[in-house]
């Protein structure tokens, strides 16, 4: 008779399977250095070091990576809200719309070629130029005052230099922990979610007292800072591998139907997250709130990420990150739905910007780790970046479209609410449909 234990597999070891380990019995660790056994490939379970100087050292590098690439991302909003209400006041919300869409949209998208890259060279290079193209995107956008000024400096060049940093940030993360990845990873996110506080209050305060231009410039200094940082701590545990380019490299992970559905369920939800995000400060000051106080929004919800970020990461690792995601992306929907579409007083936006940020906080933070489960770890990089290309597209299609149903006169956001969270929603059934094909159609698992 089966023991009903082994019903209850965990979905771990599934995944463990497709990344090429050893099926015959490993040698113990050398209990003194603490390394990998004798004769194991860097790719075996048993191999990853879960902590030590380097492991740390990429954790810290990755936050500060991920400070200046997603972090500045998680600030669009208050440049959405900055821009239609001073330099390009003569624009409808969906034209300026466009210049976070394109700049968050070139971050994502350039996790497909980032991707191969880091694969295939490391992240020796790829970091300092990365370095190099935000900084001088961001420089450029300081000089700008004409529409596609913007879109070339802050849009295009900036992200690109931002894609090139998160990356390798969050690939290199994944060759150093496994049993503890989800909690690395968490760790390395707080640094999005601290860079979206920072970023809009500084900015703010900066425009006020020295004006647009040197506010960007100094947001420019910041980034060469932990840009520079991030280049001279964050390794690669694994060998580069030196494997010739083909299109099979984009194409073949989303032949494999967990990795598809992943990918479907993610451009679904960021296309309905993405909304918050960018509308969430110009919806309050249409409705009467403060121009001064409603960029807290933004800060207020990537404050509250951090905790959204770092306190499921131990339950995902112990429970299932497929488990854990789906309900904080349940979640993110239900407070779209159901608090910020009645909101109708600057208290309810207070509690909608908190609760969304927690939320969202978990989701955002756990994409690499969902796709290094189902992957073979040397082919993290490029595989991170295939998913994130959906997450790219429904970036840019997203907002332009949400703000195209903004009505009233641009005081009426009801429509764009409704859009964002149904999106959310059908994505929480298509990242299901992901954790059934994983589990065999089993309820209770880890997964």
């Amino acid at each position: 008779m089966t023991d009903r234990s082994s019903d209850r597999t965990s979905v771990d070891d599934v995944s463990k399977a497709t990344m090429g380990e050893a099926t015959n019995n490993s040698p113990s660790l050398d209990a003194e250095k603490g390394g990998p056994p004798a004769g194991v490939n860097p790719w075996h379970p048993s191999a990853f070091p879960d902590g030590g100087t380097e492991a740390w050292l990429t954790v810290l590098g990755s936050f500060c990576a991920m400070f200046v690439s997603f972090g500045w991302i998680g600030a669009i909003g208050a440049f959405q809200e900055h821009y239609q209400l001073n330099q390009l006041k003569d624009y409808s919300p969906s034209q300026v719309s466009w210049i976070p869409s394109i700049e968050a949209c070139f971050m994502f998208l350039g996790g497909s070629w980032v991707g191969r890259f880091q694969d295939y060279y490391g992240p020796t290079w790829l970091l300092p130029v990365g370095t190099f193209f935000h900084v001088f995107g961001l420089m450029m956008a300081s000089l700008s005052t004409k529409y596609y000024q913007f879109i070339l400096s802050q849009s295009i060049c900036s992200s690109i230099g931002a894609s090139l940093l998160f990356y390798p940030a969050s690939s290199c993360l994944a060759t150093w922990f496994m049993k503890k990845r989800a909690v690395a990873f968490s760790i390395a996110a707080c640094g999005s979610s601290l860079g979206g506080v920072i970023f809009p209050i500084m900015v703010r305060k900066l425009i006020e007292q020295i004006g647009f231009g040197w506010a960007m410039r100094t947001c420019a200094f910041v980034v060469l800072v932990l840009a520079t940082i991030a280049s001279f701590t964050i390794k690669c545990r694994i060998p580069p591998t030196k494997a010739p380019f083909t299109a099979m490299d984009f194409i073949r992970p989303v032949t494999e139907l967990p990795f598809l559905l992943l990918s479907l369920a993610m451009f679904l939800i960021f296309c309905g997250l993405f909304v918050p995000f960018i509308f969430m400060s110009i919806e309050a000051v249409s409705n009467g709130m403060s121009h001064n106080v409603s960029i807290y929004l933004v800060s207020v919800f990537n404050g509250v990420s951090i905790l959204g970020r770092t306190l499921p990461a131990p339950l995902a690792d112990k429970y299932g990150r497929f488990n854990v995601v789906i309900i904080m992306s349940w979640l993110t929907a239900i407070f779209t739905l159901a608090i910020w579409i009645p909101a109708s007083s600057n208290t309810a936006r207070w509690l909608y910007s908190a609760f969304f940020g927690f939320s969202s906080g978990t989701i955002v933070s756990m994409g690499p780790a969902l796709v290094a489960q189902i992957s073979d770890v040397r082919q993290i990089g490029i595989r991170t970046g295939t998913m994130y290309t959906f997450v790219a597209l429904a970036v840019l299609v997203g907002n332009p479209i949400a703000g195209s149903l903004v009505t009233d006169h641009g005081t009426n956001y009801n429509r764009l609410k409704i859009f964002g969270g149904s999106l959310m929603c059908a994505g929480c059934v298509v990242l299901m449909a992901a954790r059934w094909s994983l589990s065999n159609g089993k309820l209770i698992a880890k997964v």
